[in-house]
């Protein structure tokens, strides 16, 4: 339930209250985080966008997904928030009516920002391996880049990256060709534009 703060509260309020609104719990210390700028809130969406239909199930389909917006999960003494999470049905058969949910995501994704990259790098990845999420992907709108990760022996290796307008198919999703350029907002980049005769 929602409650009431301050009345005839101003924006300034509101940035006093939240100003860092995203909370997490890694590795027994407090981070916060601010909410993905507009370019990587554009990303976010358009990656939600593009595996929905992965989402979706068909008659006999083992390899449908839930894929959630900034899900918390509570992992063990983590608290942690990633952009995107999924979660195979097969393993999960419908997403809680809680605030957060404890089983352990099949992929994530990261939207990096120049305020967030350290913390998403150094903490938040070590976390994901240390729980067993076997496949992360981090996206970064400014590079116009797609990363891959896959957790082998505990930790995540890097396995391809693909930039600006490729289309892709890409782990844990090989069976969807990813237009890039739909997570740029559908436009390429200066260099890319540059470059065509």
């Amino acid at each position: 339930m929602a409650s009431l703060v301050r009345r005839h509260a101003s924006y300034e309020d509101l940035l006093l209250l939240a100003e860092e609104p995203v909370a997490e719990l890694v590795g027994g210390n407090l981070y916060t985080s601010p909410r993905l700028s507009l370019a990587a809130s554009v990303s976010a969406s358009a990656l939600s966008a593009a595996l929905a239909s992965a989402t979706q199930p068909t008659r006999g389909d083992a390899d449908a997904w839930w894929i959630l917006f900034e899900p918390e999960l509570q992992l063990l003494d983590d608290v942690l928030v990633p952009d995107l999470a999924g979660w195979k049905r097969e393993r999960l058969a419908r997403p809680p009516e809680t605030a957060a949910i404890d089983l352990v995501p099949d992929w994530i994704c990261e939207v990096l920002s120049p305020r967030t990259e350290s913390f998403d790098r150094a903490h938040k990845l070590p976390a994901y391996a240390r729980h067993g999420i076997p496949h992360a992907w981090l996206v970064d709108p400014a590079l116009r880049s797609l990363e891959v990760l896959r957790r082998e022996r505990g930790r995540f290796v890097h396995i391809t990256s693909f930039a600006a307008d490729e289309r892709a198919c890409v782990e844990p999703f090989e069976s969807l060709a990813l237009d890039l350029t739909q997570l740029w907002g559908g436009l390429a980049s200066d260099a890319d534009r540059a470059s065509d005769p």
